[in-house]
């Protein structure tokens, strides 16, 4: 898979669990792109078996797809750690930069930035698309249990 249909998948994915739907328009807004690229990127998806979609309707992840998109984020996720946490890059600068290096090393090598990072930081708090950076926790799960955040607290 390309780094940009990696982008369309990420993006789908968070939608999804930000506001239970993915729309063309909504994913254009959020890479910043037409809508012409994301019908083109989302039909190569649905060929490739990662989404289900009919022309103008909702956008909906395969398991194959949510799969992936959990893979994706979750590579992501542990190159940015390793570079904000560790490193003390700056958010916005390490989220670019872990994008750009996610797709240039190998899946074996991400791994071991995860395990790495994984004896410092607690990821799977990370994982949850409600995490907040500030207080390091999900959102949800600071204030109360939730049943939609799979990363609950004590």
């Amino acid at each position: 898979m390309t780094a940009t249909l990696e982008e369309y998948l990420k993006t789908i994915y968070i939608l999804l669990n930000k506001k239970s739907i993915a729309r063309v328009t909504d994913i254009a807004q959020e890479i910043g792109c037409s809508k012409p690229s994301v019908n083109r990127a989302v039909k190569v998806l649905k060929q490739s078996g990662y989404v289900e979609y009919k022309a103008y309707g909702d956008i909906k992840l395969t398991p194959k797809g949510s799969k992936e998109a959990e893979r994706i984020i979750r590579f992501q996720l542990a190159i940015e750690s390793f570079l904000t946490d560790i490193l003390n890059v700056e958010a916005d600068r390490a989220n670019e930069e872990a994008n750009i290096m996610r797709h240039a090393i190998s899946e074996d090598t991400v791994e071991k930035f995860e395990s790495y990072v994984k004896k410092f930081i607690d990821l799977k708090q990370k994982e949850c698309q409600l995490y907040d950076p500030k207080n390091k926790k999900c959102i949800n799960c600071t204030k109360k249990r939730n049943s939609k955040c799979k990363n609950e607290v004590e």
